[in-house]
């Protein structure tokens, strides 16, 4: 069988570029060994989500008299919210398939192989290609912990099938992944500990508005062991024993689940990859060019397997910058303004650059840092809670270069930010711009005044 475009993995950089390429004509075969829709539909950003806005509706239930509105009665089942989770995400792996047979593309559930550039085996059948798009994807990296293959230990997958609520959650990993799951089950009343190797929790996003999450949720009882190592992991009946180690000696922590969160790997195994002879990064990447086309001709690379940015809206617009490449249209990746967002309640997002990356290359800033409070409409909807706006711009020109938002609903408004920053607007230019009243993203324009 012979395809314009052969596309391997069908997680967001996958099916975005299956859709791109079948829309514009294009004969386009995809291959997916487990689950449309990739870890993100599946287990990751949809799902955790779901369950997420689950617990905010609980919390907000639970503070309802702070809104003058009183709620009698308060509660929660685990059980039907897994269930609404898997709701959920059905009705979104039935849109993806929808989308891709409106564009004509083939999808064939299995495990494909590369024999080289233009042919893949999947099953008992071979297909030719004039272009291969690798969407492989990542996995969970399982830490080389003494004990860790003797004890019971969820990650991600098994986190969100819970039911059952533990009494005590240790969360190895302060990352987003853990910050979320941490959100999800204090809030349903479970008492949480993360361990995190580094200093501070979510490595990458801003660390001052890192620090004040991280005290928010101190406040609601999760306990944080900073700069904390785990040494071993035994099983004691029921129980995980996580041992510690840090500047103040050894600890052990007996929790009823433990959760492995201590980040992913691109997936560059089991699919033929080294038939190709691409270049790699370490061995642990594929090397990409600003189209995402690989050091081989004709063969491009998005997503998780380029190992750069592991994010899925990174992922989608990689998908299309290849395809359109493959198309011979004029595109190119820039990475200027990927936002970043930690789901968890108060949010927290940031695009562009950290104080900590321009420090680290000598650029000079200025930082202009406002309360939450300055917008009215958050305000209105957030009693007794504040948050934090920063925005960062080059001491020469005073241009956006990185804008960062602790505070409801950060996710939504982040954008906003994303856009100064790729078209390189200047706090002058970008408070011109009106912003409808009263919003939370007039922040941004309080700040740049």
């Amino acid at each position: 069988m012979k395809f314009d475009v052969a596309i391997i993995g069908g997680g967001p950089a996958g099916y975005s570029a299956a859709e791109t390429a079948g829309k514009a004509g294009l004969r386009v075969v995809l291959f997916e060994k487990q689950s449309l829709g990739g870890v993100c539909l599946n287990e990751g950003c949809i799902p955790t989500k779901t369950l997420l806005y689950s617990a905010k509706v609980y919390d907000l239930a639970k503070h309802a008299s702070k809104y003058a509105v009183t709620v009698p009665e308060v509660s929660f089942d685990p059980a039907r919210i897994v269930a609404r989770k898997s709701k959920v995400v059905r009705k979104l792996v039935l849109g993806v398939k929808a989308k891709l047979a409106e564009s004509k593309v083939v999808l064939v559930q299995g495990e494909a192989r590369i024999v080289d550039k233009h042919t893949i085996r999947c099953g008992e059948e071979t297909y030719t290609c004039d272009k291969l798009i690798l969407c492989t994807g990542s996995e969970t990296f399982t830490p080389p912990v003494k004990g860790v293959d003797a004890v019971t230990y969820w990650t991600h997958r098994e986190a969100l099938e819970c039911k059952a609520l533990p009494a005590s959650l240790v969360i190895v990993g302060g990352g987003v992944i853990g910050m979320e799951f941490a959100s999800f089950f204090g809030s349903l009343g479970v008492e949480v500990t993360i361990v995190e190797l580094l200093d501070e929790i979510l490595p990458g996003m801003d660390r001052e508005l890192s620090g004040l999450l991280r005290s928010e949720y101190a406040k609601r009882g999760v306990k944080f062991m900073l700069s904390t190592r785990v040494a071993s992991l035994a099983q004691a009946g029921e129980q995980v024993v996580v041992s510690c180690e840090n500047t103040d000696g050894q600890e052990s922590l007996a929790a009823d689940k433990l959760l492995l969160s201590v980040g992913r790997r691109p997936v560059i195994h089991g699919f033929g990859l080294e038939n190709l002879g691409l270049s790699m990064a370490g061995n642990k990447a594929v090397t990409v060019n600003d189209t995402m086309e690989t050091s081989v001709p004709g063969v491009y690379a998005c997503g998780d397997l380029t190992g750069f940015s592991m994010l899925a809206h990174t992922a989608v617009r990689e998908a299309e910058v290849a395809v359109h490449h493959i198309l011979g249209k004029d595109d190119a990746m820039s990475y200027r303004a990927i936002p970043a967002v930690v789901y968890t309640n108060p949010e927290l997002a940031g695009v562009g650059q950290t104080e900590e990356t321009l420090q680290s290359a000598g650029i000079a800033y200025d930082t202009v840092k406002l309360p939450m409070a300055f917008s009215g409409r958050f305000v209105a909807e957030n009693e007794g809670v504040n948050g934090l706006c920063k925005i960062l711009l080059s001491k020469s020109d005073r241009r956006v270069l990185g804008v960062h938002v602790l505070g409801n609903p950060a996710s939504e408004i982040i954008t906003l930010a994303g856009m100064a920053i790729e078209w390189k607007l200047t706090a002058e230019e970008w408070k011109k711009i009106v912003f409808p009243h009263p919003t939370v993203g007039e922040i941004f324009r309080e700040a740049a005044l």
